[in-house]
């Protein structure tokens, strides 16, 4: 793993990361193919609640969120700054499809701020390892979205890229409080534990109960017993979700297991062609195991998840008791079992436990967790060379107290103490590139496949440095 990029102003001589123990992966191929696609085509406007109909439906059955076990939201706001790839079109594809309406932004190769967002103040920003679009919040709870739109998942009920970023209008009556997006789908959550979800559905992935390619427009994903949603994150092709019991629900693309329901939904088309048994809609993830050393495997039944994160095609998790659980793809051991071996249900991870974990984060084929203080991680950041097999400390930021982790396909953006590091294998279209910030207080950070976003302090002794940040004007791309 590269050394991270740690700020002039806070270099501390720690003992260099080890990597002995570390195993060679079998090489993935998946991961990279499933950024090409192209985008659906077909009609949007079978299947969908109009807006009137869903705010109607709504209504009647959303009711306060109390007492529920969730990953907190940030309880400050601040500024939005931008850093890597804008050219949406073109990120992670080798050239931009036919159907690009132009060329696109450019690399942004030092954090800015945007123009039309000069005014606004945003509480939490949301990209995905396999995004090219993002989802801004405001401080106000308005839901705002920006970037590649070639199957709807920006939500304006079309299919156009959007540079500037725009406020989701269907959504605008709502609070919304927390999102995630997939390689080309989005959810979001109401303060009310309402989940909307939006974009590319080929693989069931908006829990719609249809396989339908597009779905432009903001739809309600219905838990099945009618319970609030607390949480919900998306994988590149699937999704999950934590509702009010702390209970686990998936829906979407089983390939590696990543669903958690002991299959990989595999079945033979014809003697040579294969497909999927896609989940069309949320299914609770029941059994929780822990394998021993002798070899036995136990299924655990006190488990109640708090905070999920997915990668591409793994998911990992923390339940009440900090323990930590992985499952899906098992290449590079992104897993942490030691093994790069697929699990098709939730495992402990051994080496954490006892651990006390406190947050989780995937990246596109790696996985990281926080403990008191310390950061670990397994897995890899780049296609060549040994994998971390099962979780180690990052010794370079033994001591930091990391506050934010924005995981991409290959690279990692944190803020810890007063400072922002990051690390992770070049080329890159600028995303790492934090040095610029020295002095700005960041708050939060999130990662796409090619760009980076950070939200900054903005209180008055902040606004000086602030206005040094240069500007990016979507609108003069």
């Amino acid at each position: 793993m590269t050394t991270p990029e740690i700020p002039s102003g806070k270099r501390k001589e720690l003992e260099n990361y080890d990597e002995d123990n570390s195993k060679k992966s079998k090489i993935e191929c998946s991961d990279d193919s499933t950024l090409v696609d192209s985008p659906g085509q077909e009609d949007t406007a079978e299947n969908h609640f109009t807006d009137e109909t869903l705010a109607e439906k709504i209504s009647g059955e959303a009711k306060e969120v109390d007492d529920v076990q969730s990953t907190p939201l940030p309880n400050t706001c601040g500024k939005l700054l931008i850093s890597g790839g804008t050219n949406w079109d073109l990120v992670g594809r080798k050239e931009a499809p036919k159907y690009a309406a132009n060329a696109g932004g450019p690399n942004l190769w030092e954090p800015h701020s945007i123009s039309s967002l000069s005014n606004i103040r945003v509480q939490l920003v949301a990209s995905g390892p396999s995004a090219c679009h993002s989802i801004i919040i405001c401080e106000d709870g308005t839901v705002m979205s920006f970037g590649r739109n070639d199957n709807g998942q920006l939500g304006h009920g079309d299919m156009v890229r959007c540079d500037k970023p725009k406020i989701i209008d269907s959504l605008k009556h709502y609070t919304i409080v927390q999102a995630s997006c997939g390689k080309a789908h989005t959810l979001v959550l109401t303060a009310e534990g309402i989940l909307f979800g939006f974009g590319g559905n080929k693989m069931a992935q908006l829990g719609q109960g249809h396989q339908k390619p597009v779905v432009a427009k903001p739809v309600q994903i219905v838990h099945p017993t009618n319970k609030k949603i607390i949480k919900a994150v998306c994988g590149a092709e699937f999704s999950m979700l934590i509702d009010e019991n702390n209970l686990l629900y998936s829906f979407g693309r089983p390939e590696h297991g990543q669903l958690g329901h002991n299959t990989d939904g595999q079945y033979f088309v014809t003697a040579n062609k294969l497909s999927f048994d896609c989940e069309v809609l949320p299914r609770h993830v029941a059994v929780f195991v822990e394998k021993t050393k002798d070899g036995f495997t136990h299924i655990m039944d006190d488990v109640k998840v708090v905070d999920a994160s997915c990668g591409n095609n793994h998911t990992i998790v923390r339940d009440s008791k900090d323990r930590v659980f992985t499952w899906g793809f098992g290449g590079y051991g992104r897993l942490g079992h030691q093994q790069p071996k697929d699990e098709l249900i939730p495992r402990l991870v051994s080496f954490l436990k006892g651990k006390s974990v406190s947050s989780v984060h995937a990246g596109s084929s790696f996985s990281m967790a926080l403990s008191m203080g310390q950061l670990y991680f397994w897995g890899q950041t780049k296609s060549t060379g040994d994998a971390t097999m099962y979780p180690k400390p990052v010794r370079d930021m033994s001591g930091w107290d990391v506050r934010s982790v924005g995981c991409s396909k290959t690279s990692i953006v944190l803020a810890a103490d007063e400072s922002v590091v990051s690390w992770g294998p070049c080329p890159t279209y600028g995303e790492l590139i934090v040095q610029p910030l020295e002095g700005v207080y960041i708050q939060q950070v999130a990662c796409g496949l090619g760009h980076t976003l950070y939200i900054a302090r903005d209180d008055e002794k902040d606004r000086p440095l602030l206005d040094k940040i240069p500007v990016y004007d979507p609108e003069k791309v």
